[in-house]
């Protein structure tokens, strides 16, 4: 679309942010401009600042769950409703709009205690939302917490609802939020195209470094899905490439049953490949979910010795035994200069040696199928297998993640 039919589309008196666009824009970050050393505020606070204005006028869905918070804890849907918008629907992303639903479990369609509003489900007949989900608004919120990862479905939600509004001609405003692993770690490996999936489905790294705004931005940009909406996001204030979540001064808000603690997100990209094998232990259902890293059988001392002579530097390892299971328990600093997507490629190399093969060879179709998905390929297990070292696997995704970092630049807004 021409950079004048653009402009002329914008809303009287909407302000646009400072950032760099592409060469013909798709979309418009909304929001005041970045003020070095600004107090913190979220897309959704921003959005209040300006009285809600991109919404008036408008019937307003709003895809969130028990993330979509405001700075100082109130919900979004009901900080929406106490101003006077008129919100008319919700939609949930996997785990539910209140985030219980356990993993791959089907949401369904239900009525929210809260607002009384219907919650259509985005995980559960359907992933994308129907025209028909769609017929009564104007225009699409999205607010969910990401947390860094490709395979982490919230981003597909996203991705997927875009799609369908640019279908149906429905506006879509992204109300933007922190990346808990931070704006610079870009790690791991493309996605074929014949395994793209919904914890593979936009061809980014593994750790893609962007926020959920700036992901939009370039999902639309790069032709990712076959129709554009008219896409806005609300730029946060005072956000910076080089912030962890710990450095927003925001409590944390379990992003699902798994994802507890404001450090989970790094645990999940060092293990969350792992936790698809066969006789692993990655540690669901203790003190830090994907903080473990263990086999059945495998000797917990040998497997310590293994994982420090690694040499990954802000990681450290204790042995650990439980019920006929062997390994160590991660510490991570999340300021780490490590590749934490490599170092699960190491500890699935390191248990399927230990276990004599286990690890991979014993998966059934089901598990192959979704570590293949999650992985973005079928090279992952089929390079171990065969003894393909994992210094030389890692040492593949180098041109994919440079060639990435030039091309998201345009996209980034912070």
């Amino acid at each position: 679309m021409p950079a004048l039919k653009i402009l002329l589309s914008l809303l009287a008196g909407l302000t646009i942010a400072s950032c760099t666009l592409p060469q013909q824009p798709v979309g418009r970050s909304v929001g005041p401009a970045a003020v070095q050393n600004a107090p913190f505020t979220l897309g959704i606070d921003v959005l209040a600042s300006n009285g809600f204005d991109l919404l008036r006028g408008k019937r307003v869905g709003l895809i969130c769950n028990q993330t979509s918070m405001t700075g100082n804890g109130t919900m979004t849907r009901v900080a929406l409703k106490r101003a006077g918008v008129n919100l008319v629907a919700l939609y949930a992303p996997e785990h539910g709009v209140d985030g219980t639903i356990k993993a791959g479990v089907h949401v369904q369609d239900r009525k929210d205690p809260v607002t009384g509003l219907t919650v259509y489900s985005l995980y559960g007949d359907t992933r994308k939302p129907t025209p028909r989900m769609l017929a009564p608004i104007d225009v699409m919120l999205f607010d969910l917490q990401d947390i860094g990862s490709r395979s982490y479905t919230y981003i597909s939600t996203m991705v997927v609802a875009m799609e369908a509004c640019g279908e149906s001609g429905k506006e879509f405003i992204v109300l933007d939020r922190p990346n808990p692993l931070g704006g610079w770690r870009v790690e791991g490996p493309p996605v074929d195209p014949q395994w793209k999936s919904f914890v593979s489905q936009v061809n980014v790294p593994y750790v893609h470094g962007m926020t959920t705004g700036e992901l939009a931005m370039m999902v639309a940009g790069e032709g990712w899905i076959s129709r554009r909406p008219r896409l806005r996001v609300v730029k946060m204030r005072g956000y910076q490439r080089n912030m962890l979540w710990q450095d927003t001064g925001l409590r944390w808000y379990r992003t699902s049953p798994n994802i507890p603690h404001a450090g989970s997100p790094v645990y999940y990209v060092a293990t969350g490949m792992l936790g698809g094998a066969a006789a692993v232990d990655v540690g669901i259902g203790l003190d830090n979910p994907f903080g473990y890293a263990g086999g059945r059988g495998v000797n917990a001392q040998v497997f310590a010795d293994y994982c420090r002579r690694l040499g990954f530097p802000g990681v450290g390892y204790e042995p650990y035994a439980r019920e006929g299971f062997g390994g160590v328990k991660l510490r991570i600093d999340p300021r780490t200069p490590a590749n934490v997507t490599a170092l699960d490629v190491y500890l699935i190399a390191g248990l399927q040696n230990q276990t004599r093969g286990a690890v991979l060879g014993k998966m059934t179709a089901s598990q192959i199928s979704l570590f293949n998905k999650v992985y973005g390929s079928d090279s992952l297990r089929r390079d171990l297998m065969r003894g393909v070292s994992p210094d030389r696997i890692v040492s593949s995704w180098k041109r994919f993640e440079d060639g990435f970092r030039a091309k998201r630049q345009r996209y980034l807004m912070y």
